[in-house]
């Protein structure tokens, strides 16, 4: 019975989704991105059935030996030995791992921010994501003056030099009637499922804690999942000023004017408020050991949250900070900040034992020029860092390499666990058939080196930068095309994708039973009789 619920399930997938082929056109090839002119767009010659011999898939629940066939995008066999026609490409993945592409659940491309935009647009970005493995990724959308559709729009006109798959968040900056009537409108007629609150960024950003409660209640009705950028945002406010008054302006008084327990304290309290409205909670770039330790007492109680730690509070410490070089340390500032040393440990520790559950990078680039607007005030320094074309390579070597994580591990906490909170597997984050052919192929044997002369992206710094490791993507399949291999890009402008995302993932399994077992616990209205 299982199986054949399976096998309708996917076969609803094949019917569903209209997959188009991606454009071969190169007529918009970017000079900003490092690849051979011959290679920018699709070949017109490659054929649209693939075959991977030899390899061992790599599921988030099992690994087997197999051979991969795909057909128009989609895996239509998993099995080993496929005997197939001679009109098909053929990739040897002997000795190597077949997995599922990453998803990266939490990018900002092309975003305007403190008085700039990031240097990496949505063809530079991820052209990033696909050297380094990643086959999706989610962006937020800014409302524009706290329109959603507006933002939307927007974002949609950004996304038309895409080259892979992609999805948005939506962020919500404003409350009214409007805003609420709007998010109705992104998810059953837009396809975003997730909603970001900012509890920091005091004057831009930053929402309070009445709005918070309402963004909630709104999420929950739709079936929504809501998400927070978790700080303090009056703390680090005051925090900012007492590093000013002390005469501490360079990138150092970041880190300092924002320390971990603001981190933890608005953690602890986006948690309390989510039980409080009962719906499911979604903690971006957890940071540190505070807020980490917020997120397992939740779960331990049986709270819905979810803790996404960054591949930079996984494998860096906040020493950079202090460089006395100020465009070395500025390159490290980001919100929440990365922290001392023994919080990366403390966070690895939490993802192997599934306290954290799946990795993101925040990937939001500026470049030396731009970080160097705050080069007298550490206040101005635009925060963001790279990570996209990084993040696989990076948590396998910590990850993997070092023992902590298993192979099917790795594929949970890179992939699958990203579709499933946000309702696109088995289509995505799957090498099953009836899954959509994004497939890495991944050499445990070989070794990377980062650097910021040979990244994708546009740029000029890498907090990674000299980072060595074992294990390398060396081809990434995008709907059944392949779009990187010999460390060439084979994409295009215009060829991406953009995924929709359903309501109503698994983690609202049970919130229904959960509100009608707190009503009938109420005893209350208590019926009384009045004085005669």
């Amino acid at each position: 019975m299982a199986s054949s619920c399976t096998s309708l399930l996917l076969l609803s997938f094949l019917i569903l989704y209209d997959y188009l082929p991606l454009s071969q056109s190169n007529q918009f090839c970017d000079a900003g991105v490092k690849y051979s002119e011959s290679t920018c767009g699709f070949s017109s010659t490659s054929s649209s059935k693939l075959l991977i011999k030899g390899g061992t898939v790599v599921n988030a629940h099992n690994q087997e030996v197999s051979d991969v066939y795909v057909e128009d995008g989609i895996i239509v066999a998993v099995r080993p030995n496929i005997k197939v026609d001679e009109d098909v490409t053929l990739l040897d993945a002997t000795g190597k791992y077949v997995m599922p592409g990453g998803i990266d659940p939490h990018t900002h491309l092309a975003m305007e921010f403190m008085g700039t935009e990031t240097i990496d647009d949505f063809f530079s970005g991820q052209a990033a994501a696909l050297a380094g493995g990643t086959t999706m990724h989610i962006d937020f959308v800014i409302p524009v003056n706290g329109s959603l559709v507006a933002g939307f729009e927007a974002y949609k006109s950004k996304a038309k030099k895409s080259c892979m798959n992609y999805g948005f968040h939506m962020a919500i900056t404003k409350w009214d009637e409007s805003v609420s009537r709007e998010m109705e409108i992104m998810v059953k007629e837009k396809g975003i499922n997730s909603f970001k609150f900012f509890m920091a960024y005091k004057g831009s950003l930053m929402i309070s804690d009445e709005l918070l409660l309402q963004g909630f209640k709104r999420c929950k009705s739709l079936g929504a999942l809501a998400m927070v950028h978790a700080e303090n945002g009056d703390a680090v406010f005051e925090g900012q000023n007492r590093m000013i008054d002390l005469g501490i302006t360079g990138p150092e008084g970041h880190a300092l004017s924002r320390p971990p327990v603001l981190e933890g304290e608005a953690t602890a309290r986006a948690i309390r408020l989510a039980k409080f409205v009962n719906t499911p909670l979604y903690v971006v770039h957890v940071m540190s050991i505070d807020a980490m330790e917020e997120i397992s007492k939740a779960r331990k109680s049986g709270q819905k949250v979810v803790g996404e730690p960054v591949v930079s509070g996984l494998v860096l410490n906040d020493s950079g900070l202090w460089n006395p070089d100020f465009i070395t340390a500025a390159k490290y500032v980001m919100s929440p900040p990365i922290r001392e040393a023994g919080h990366d440990k403390a966070l690895q520790a939490a993802l192997s034992t599934g306290v954290l559950q799946l990795v993101g990078t925040d990937h939001c680039t500026f470049n030396s020029t731009q970080k160097s607007f705050g080069i007298d005030d550490f206040r101005k320094i635009p925060n963001g860092v790279n990570g996209i074309e990084e993040r696989m390579h990076l948590v396998w070597d910590t990850m993997v390499e070092s023992g902590q994580i298993s192979v099917t591990d790795f594929v949970r906490i890179t992939s699958t666990e990203c579709a499933r909170v946000f309702n696109i597997y088995p289509r995505k984050g799957a090498i099953l058939v009836g899954s959509d052919a994004d497939i890495i192929i991944f050499n445990p044997n070989s070794s990377f080196e980062v650097s910021a002369r040979t990244h994708h992206s546009r740029t000029d710094t890498n907090v990674y930068d000299g980072r060595k490791g074992k294990g390398k993507v060396e081809v990434t399949i995008v709907r059944g095309r392949v779009a990187w291999q010999d460390d060439e890009l084979k994409v295009a402008p215009g060829s991406g994708k953009y995924i929709e995302m359903p309501p109503f993932s698994y983690l609202f399994d049970g919130i229904d039973k959960a509100d009608a077992k707190y009503l009938s616990s109420l005893q209350a209205p208590v019926k009384r009789f009045s004085a005669s």
